[in-house]
């Protein structure tokens, strides 16, 4: 059965002057011909990305859309007519927004965060703004410490609030976050915290601990990688340390001592030694 939205993996069961058919599960999905492969033939596997064109017909395209159908995304409008708006997201056909899909009236050239669903009574690919209609604001699921993909949807008077892995909302507290980030940017996060009343709280950064052992390692791959010496020490500039590891200097000599009386490293007056015994 094809998967109308997303990426498919399907066979060519026919081929034509204007393109090629492929075998959507007892369906003929067409991929133009500007879309074909130089070299395909015949039986054929092909990744496309299928949908409905204006006439109702499963149609293919080997072009790959900024998201998919259950995917959030961050999009600039194109156009907006009486029935509802256009949004670029990487296809010739543009992405429609119902006009009953919209919290405010979509307007030409600004960007938005929304969601892209399927309308199964007409097998129409559309999006939404309204994501509390298809987004969780509470789970049990989540884990304290797991990485998981963010996507910033708004601004709140707390911090910034974030989709997370296009199913749930988090939040990012402003007085926890300590770099730029902006509406419509993707970054890693991690699961802070699942409050009593299930909602999520979100970091930027790894717990403690874990960002301990990140580093630690990282200086112990550095090491191994020049040899088993580096000239960035204790004493080295802030600047040069940030820029090999992205750490503050304190941070850093934390790491080296936590390595030094683990008997890893030898900490001299101009470099760092790596005990070779323990690499």
């Amino acid at each position: 059965m094809v998967n109308i939205g997303k990426k498919n993996k399907l066979q060519i069961i026919k081929q034509v002057h204007f393109g090629v058919y492929l075998d959507g599960g007892g369906i003929e999905v067409l991929l133009p011909k500007r879309y074909v492969p130089k070299g395909c033939k015949l039986h054929d596997y092909l990744d496309v990305f299928v949908y409905v064109d204006s006439e109702d017909r499963l149609i293919a395209t080997t072009d790959t859309p900024y998201a998919q159908v259950d995917e959030c995304a961050y999009l600039k409008v194109v156009s907006v007519n009486r029935i509802g708006a256009f949004l670029d997201w990487g296809l010739s056909k543009d992405l429609f927004v119902p006009r009953n899909e919209q919290v405010k009236p979509l307007v030409t050239g600004k960007s938005y965060v929304i969601y892209i669903y399927l309308d199964h009574e007409t097998d129409r690919i559309a999006a939404s703004t309204k994501l509390r209609d298809f987004l969780n604001e509470t789970s049990v699921y989540y884990k304290a410490g797991q990485a998981v993909d963010l996507l910033i949807c708004a601004k709140t008077d707390l911090g910034y609030k974030a989709i997370i892995n296009n199913t749930h909302f988090g939040l990012l507290y402003k007085n926890e976050i300590f770099q730029e980030i902006s509406i419509g940017q993707k970054i890693t996060g991690y699961i802070k915290h699942i409050r009593e009343d299930k909602k999520i709280d979100l970091s930027l950064q790894r717990s403690a601990g874990e960002e301990r052992d990140a580093l630690t390692a990282k200086i112990l791959a550095d090491l191994k990688q020049r040899g088993g010496i580096s000239n960035l020490t204790d004493k080295s500039p802030p600047d040069a340390i940030y820029r090999q590891f992205a750490v503050s200097k304190s941070n850093y000599k934390k790491a080296l001592g936590r390595l030094y009386k683990q008997r890893l490293i030898r900490i001299e007056k101009t470099r760092i030694v790596l005990i070779h015994s323990h690499s």
